[in-house]
């Protein structure tokens, strides 16, 4: 009995032996684990804290916000940045005196796009201790062009400094690739607004005007109401900030539009209809996305018809998205040539707003927001529009920042409504 005892009580220890090593190695384990992890969490966070500042370009103030980041993230002595023209934009770190060496390097690199390495052996130095052991110069490099430098000093491993500035190097050009990108895609928003506002232009300033002069003798209160609307809808349709609005602004300005077109063909001949649901007002549309829907349906679709005709708006809520459709019962056109037209419209100029917002749509929210028309000769046409109730950067413009001084007409006294 007593030797079993023993057994069971060396067995147990020996249990309580390992179960007590499993214990440490796991702990162990963890600790390098959540090392690992919150090294792999900081290096994140400072990627991300860089990032939204070399997006804006290379400049003096992005590079003096992001500098400070490039370092933490390489735990370096200094990060600099430098220009195509070799100014140096920014300096955040020590061993600053040694900028000046460096120049020929520098230059090199920008010249070349080839990398460029300074051992501090090879200088004069009369600081001692100096940080500086090593640095090299890498190239920022967007769409096969150098942009720009990196400059990075360190007082470690040489081998361990080249690889992390290559991969550095290579995330601040990517960032400076976005950047381009978004300014190109911006440029193109705003060419294709443009493009938009000149067809206005032409045709309907013309047509009110003509409407309004017909209007002065016979019914002078309804031209000052109707010359009032015009300029409301010219100030809001030329304004120069901002490439997005709410539905609410744009239903108020086709609200403006089809007033000016109803004097103009009579109100038997041009009827409206529109039912909007009031939850998705708030929704953010790009700017003059609808306006020239209604245009093309007065224009195309219901001048042809003798007798004239209804255009429809709806906007409902449809979950995440708000549902906006345009929809007249015109002449319609054959699918098959409304293909054909919109393919060519930026060089034929027909249906060029058709054309134009649905590129802007997909643009803005992804392919899968184009425009869905639905038309043939003798049945009208409807045009769907999905748009998503929220979407990353995608934000109105504040209303002072549209707001003009009143001049002319506008600033005597408003007619009675």
């Amino acid at each position: 009995m007593p030797e079993l005892l023993t057994e069971r009580t060396v067995l147990t220890t020996f249990a309580a032996l390992a179960v007590l090593g499993m214990f440490v190695m796991l702990c162990r384990a963890r600790r390098v684990s959540t090392s690992v992890e919150d090294a792999t969490l900081k290096a994140l966070h400072r990627v991300t804290n860089a990032a939204p500042y070399l997006r804006q370009g290379l400049t003096q103030e992005s590079a003096d916000k992001a500098a400070p980041h490039l370092r933490e993230l390489l735990a370096c002595v200094a990060v600099g940045v430098v220009d195509a023209e070799a100014t140096l934009l920014s300096w955040d770190g020590e061993a600053n005196q040694h900028y000046e060496h460096l120049r020929p390097q520098i230059e090199n690199a920008l010249r070349t796009g080839k990398r460029e390495y300074l051992d501090h052996g090879e200088l004069t130095c009369d600081q001692r201790p100096c940080a500086m052991r090593h640095a090299v110069v890498v190239p920022l490099e967007v769409e096969d062009e150098i942009r720009g430098a990196l400059v990075i000093i360190a007082g470690g491993d040489r081998k361990r400094l080249l690889r992390a500035a290559a991969e550095l190097a290579h995330h601040v050009s990517t960032q400076l690739e976005l950047s381009e990108l978004q300014e190109s895609k911006e440029k193109l928003a705003q060419a294709e607004v443009r493009a938009l506002r000149a067809q206005i232009s032409p045709h309907l300033i013309y047509n009110a005007l003509n409407t309004v002069s017909h209007l002065i003798r016979t019914d002078p209160d309804h031209a000052r109401d109707l010359l009032q609307e015009f300029a409301d809808f010219t100030r809001y349709s030329f304004r120069t900030s901002g490439m997005y609005t709410t539905l609410a602004d744009e239903i108020r300005n086709i609200d403006r539009y089809l007033t000016i077109e109803r004097a103009r063909f009579g109100p038997d001949r041009l009827k409206v209809q529109l039912k909007i649901a009031p939850e998705v007002l708030p929704v953010v549309v790009p700017f003059l996305a609808l306006q020239p829907l209604v245009e093309n349906a007065v224009r195309h679709g219901l001048a042809n018809k003798p007798g004239g005709g209804t255009v429809s708006v709806t906007a409902e809520d449809n979950g995440a998205e708000a549902l906006i459709s345009v929809d007249d019962d015109g002449v319609g056109m054959d699918p098959e040539r409304l293909d054909a037209e919109l393919s060519d419209s930026h060089f034929t100029g027909a249906h060029v707003g058709l054309g134009n917002i649905n590129s802007r749509m997909r643009a803005t929210f992804g392919h899968d927001y184009g425009l869905v028309v639905e038309t043939e000769e003798g049945a009208g046409m409807k045009v769907i529009m999905r748009v998503p109730k929220f979407a990353q950067g995608v934000r109105p413009v504040p209303p002072q920042a549209i707001e003009e001084p009143d001049v002319g007409l506008a600033a005597g006294p408003q007619p009675s409504r």
